[in-house]
């Protein structure tokens, strides 16, 4: 069994391909039960985010395991095989290992340090469990990676004042109209990045706000949590006007189909009327043609580069520290993997043992005598579990050790033929 990881993310997709592969959270399941019954398949965890599509999987064999989730990447996107592999990194064993804590701890993120994704690794771990795709070496994995992305942000700085995406767009937006408190600014959803946007802005001085969601619910829990905040909440079947009436509009819905588009917008506002759009949702809230309007300016997730790269030197010396503790939590990670497959072996060696010394230790009770044996049986007993513990000890830790897996095989195969153990594994 192999682990894998595939996928794309900013670093190597722009977010008109990303859209194309995101898996919202509706159709986790079908397609989890999907790749788990593709033959060389036998685990599955996704990670799908703005920014990322990642599929974990464990495989009986590695390279029909990766091209079958190629594969299957291919026909979701709807995107040619030989196109789409320019755009997906492929990492196999430890590398895969390495890269989900790496993930976890916010250093892979657009972001350096952002929290944000320590909770949706955690999700796609919940999932995963929940739909059947994570089994033994999944699980632990996610569990070995989420305790390095807590262990990160508690032991190192580098979560201190990290932006996230939310605060980043809101960034970007003050350093295109100066003075946010002078700018009418409606958002499109309430979840969230919502919370965060609201967050961001009445920190940088934004005073008129209007959310639009189709969960007018949803909404005034939003509004619930910034109390001193007038914040105006209006359905989606007001959008186009409410967007009218303002300056700046942020889109942060998880809808698949574009919200807004060229032809929505030249319905809805004035002549030379300019209006400028940050959507932070993949796929995207806003049709790129909108920027064909004249007066009309779109930004989306990989206009944010820029911004967040004025935060980042700070914080990647932070990243330094960080790798040594990712170093700790892989390794932890990798004894244990080395260690299943000793598992059988040293559990059959030990029941043989202990049958053994069970029958031995009835045979010699039962000469010492019933009176003998009733007041010494404790002492006998002890002194047998022993002596067994002590002459197992030492093979046993040698063989969970030894890193090399050809010598380990041959060890485990030594112990099967000089104990005569029948553990129900062959080795080849």
């Amino acid at each position: 069994m192999n682990i894998a990881v595939v996928g794309l993310s900013h670093k190597t997709a722009p977010v008109e391909v990303r859209e194309k592969l995101s898996i919202q959270e509706a159709k986790v399941e079908s397609v989890t039960q999907q790749l788990c019954s593709y033959p060389h398949i036998e685990e599955v965890a996704i990670l799908s985010t703005c920014n990322r599509l990642e599929i974990y999987i464990v495989a009986t064999e590695t390279a029909q395991g990766v091209q079958e989730l190629t594969q299957f990447l291919s026909e979701l996107g709807q995107i040619p095989l030989h196109q789409l592999r320019h755009h997906l990194f492929i990492l196999l064993h430890q590398d895969a290992v390495m890269h989900l804590m790496r993930v976890a701890a916010g250093l892979d993120s657009l972001v350096l340090g952002e929290g944000q994704i320590l909770a949706q690794v955690k999700n796609t771990h919940k999932l995963g469990q929940q739909y059947k795709g994570i089994g033994r070496l999944l699980n632990r994995l996610f569990k070995q990676a989420l305790t390095a992305g807590k262990r990160v942000r508690t032991e190192t700085s580098i979560g201190t004042g990290a932006v996230s995406i939310s605060s980043a767009a809101v960034e970007l937006a003050q350093m295109k109209v100066q003075n946010l408190a002078a700018c009418r600014v409606a958002i499109i959803g309430a979840g969230k990045m919502s919370r965060l946007l609201v967050q961001h802005l009445l920190a940088k001085g934004a005073a008129t706000i209007s959310i639009v969601n189709r969960s007018q619910a949803r909404s005034k829990e939003l509004a619930n949590q910034f109390p001193d905040a007038n914040l105006e909440l209006y359905p989606l079947s007001d959008m186009m006007r409410t967007i009218a009436s303002s300056d700046l509009v942020f889109t942060s819905t998880a809808s698949t189909e574009p919200l807004l588009d060229r032809t929505k917008l030249e319905a809805t506002l004035e002549p030379h009327q300019p209006l400028m759009l940050f959507d932070i949702s993949v796929p995207r809230n806003v049709a790129a043609d909108v920027n064909e309007l004249e007066n009309v300016q779109a930004f989306n997730v990989d206009d944010l580069k820029a911004v967040v790269a004025q935060n980042q030197e700070s914080r990647r010396k932070m990243a330094m520290e960080a790798e040594v503790l990712l170093d700790e939590e892989v390794e932890a990670f990798e004894v244990w993997w080395r260690s299943l497959d000793t598992v059988s072996t040293i559990s059959c060696l030990r029941d043989k043992i202990e049958t053994i010394r069970e029958q031995e230790l009835e045979k010699a009770l039962s000469r010492l005598g019933s009176e003998f044996a009733e007041k010494h049986q404790e002492i006998i007993e002890a002194l047998t579990r022993g002596i067994v513990n002590k002459i197992l000890h030492d093979p046993m830790v040698q063989l969970r050790a030894e890193q090399d897996i050809e010598a380990r095989r041959r060890a485990m195969q030594s112990l099967q033929i000089l104990f005569n153990l029948d553990t129900g594994e062959q080795f080849s």
